[in-house]
């Protein structure tokens, strides 16, 4: 079997464009793999052309590990997050080629299952008034949806530094969602890289009183040595890794122990077996691994192909049922959260388990999408200039 060729389709909304990649061979069988770009999806579209003619057409996609390789290292360049997110789809596309040949999951040709489900928690879900009472609404909603976990942002537009007004408003945010979820759910803490550290450990021990599950990216993720500093104060997980694009660059956070969680997005760090890869270096250092999932229901599929076969895997994050949710048709056998349990269940289709409808993903053209975290009214997701 050898790939003939490749396709591309970008499904758009105002803050995010979907790139989705059928990878077609020779026999007819086609593999689907997708990524979730903010601001460079034409240079993922212009990485892929130059990389079919470079390295794809032609190869066996049942040679996963070959030809992520000579995607990585055959141009003589620097991976990152561009070519990264680009091996990223054609990968998993493989091995969704791979599984549709042998008639089986991909999970089973990681290794097997460790468990029959994975559980999930909400993100996209407050997009509403940033307030108490609407953010207290939202969620109970997300609870009577099912999930049994759930993240949040509370800081605006925070930079470095939040002063008291609004890191009391902060807390009332994170009071208001503890109060609706009750005692019992995880309630992820969500810092996007804002702070410095002395005002990342000030609001963790603000908020300790509602018992996040993690603390996530205190800090900008470019200087290790600042989160390291914020990990030794705070007493909570840390979670981080979401902007990492190499499993290599993980070494430093590996050495320090500075985080308890890693967020590998599958989508952005080379696709399922790199971060299959990584998880079982993070299980030698005892840490659990939770990817990074703002992608639709493909990349949703791929990460559950490592959920499923990780011991160290703690919990999927998913977008799909609250921001842009009307997406979820373009892709046939989504992965859907059970509401009796909060998680996703094994599936025993073959490959990813999914199917791109080319139809469906045109009523959705690409966008000029932005997503801008310091701007007024981020949460919302919605598009600059609609007053959000």
């Amino acid at each position: 079997m050898r790939i003939t060729g490749i396709s591309t389709h970008v499904v758009g909304t105002p803050w995010r464009n979907l790139t989705y990649v059928q990878v077609h061979t020779d026999e007819g069988i086609t593999g689907v793999g997708e990524t979730r770009m903010l601001g460079h999806t034409d240079a993922l579209l212009g990485y892929l052309k130059e990389a079919e003619a470079n390295h794809i057409l032609g190869s066996d996609p049942f040679a996963v590990e070959d030809l992520v390789r000579r995607m990585k290292y055959g141009d003589y360049g620097r991976a990152g997050e561009i070519v990264m997110s680009g091996i990223a789809v054609v990968e998993m596309a493989c091995w969704d080629i791979k599984g549709k040949a042998l008639g089986v999951p991909v999970w089973q040709l990681l290794g097997g299952k460790v468990t029959d489900k994975v559980k999930a928690y909400a993100n996209g879900w407050y997009t509403t008034e940033r307030t108490p009472e609407a953010y207290h609404k939202a969620a109970q909603q997300v609870m009577e949806r099912g999930y049994r976990a759930l993240k949040i942002d509370p800081f605006g537009t925070g930079h470095f530094e939040l002063d008291q007004q609004q890191t009391n408003y902060a807390v009332s945010l994170i009071e208001a969602v503890r109060d609706a979820i009750g005692p019992d759910a995880e309630l992820m803490l969500e810092m996007h890289g804002r702070f410095s550290p002395s005002t990342a450990v000030r609001l963790a021990r603000e908020l300790a009183p509602f018992k996040p599950a993690w603390l996530e990216e205190p800090v900008p993720p470019e200087n290790l040595r600042a989160l390291k500093k914020v990990a030794e104060k705070v007493d909570m997980p840390v979670a981080t890794g979401e902007r990492i694009h190499d499993r290599i660059e993980f070494r430093e956070l590996f050495e320090d122990q500075s985080v308890d969680v890693i967020q590998p997005d599958v989508g952005h760090i080379g696709g399922i077996w790199e971060t299959r890869k990584l998880a079982a270096t993070a299980e030698t250092h005892y840490m659990l691994i939770a990817p990074h999932n703002v992608g639709g229901s493909v990349l949703t599929a791929a990460s559950l192909q490592v959920g499923f076969t990780t011991p160290n895997f703690k919990i999927l994050e998913h977008f799909n049922d609250f921001a842009d949710a009307e997406i979820k048709k373009v892709v046939k056998g989504a992965p859907q959260v059970d509401p009796e349990d909060g998680c996703f269940h094994l599936s025993d289709a073959p490959g990813l388990g999914v199917e791109l409808d080319t139809d469906a993903a045109a009523e959705f053209p690409q966008q000029q999408a932005r997503f801008d975290l310091w701007a007024e009214g981020w949460e919302k997701r919605a598009p600059k200039g609609t007053g959000a």
